[in-house]
């Protein structure tokens, strides 16, 4: 079955994607390489530490603002409430 990805508009057989996580946002293998790259460097930039609720919601919007195309500059800090 053929999808379009959501962030490059290409489309991409569904049989061809190897992280089932990627489905949660329809990705190319590209565009889901190019993510786990960058939610690293999030992760790093940000000191993140993904055993506080916080910390994985910070990394969550950065991911869906990497797939809706509206990511900004990376925060230096979390949201600690």
């Amino acid at each position: 079955m053929s999808k379009t990805c959501l962030r490059c508009n290409k489309s991409f057989n569904e049989s061809d994607v190897e992280d089932e996580i990627s489905q949660k946002y329809p990705s190319c293998p590209e565009c889901w390489k190019e993510w786990t790259t960058y939610a690293v460097m999030v992760m790093n930039e940000m000191r993140l530490d993904m055993s506080l609720p916080e910390h994985r919601k910070a990394l969550r919007k950065y991911e869906k603002g990497f797939f809706d195309k509206t990511i900004g500059e990376i925060e230096k800090k979390p949201e600690n409430k």
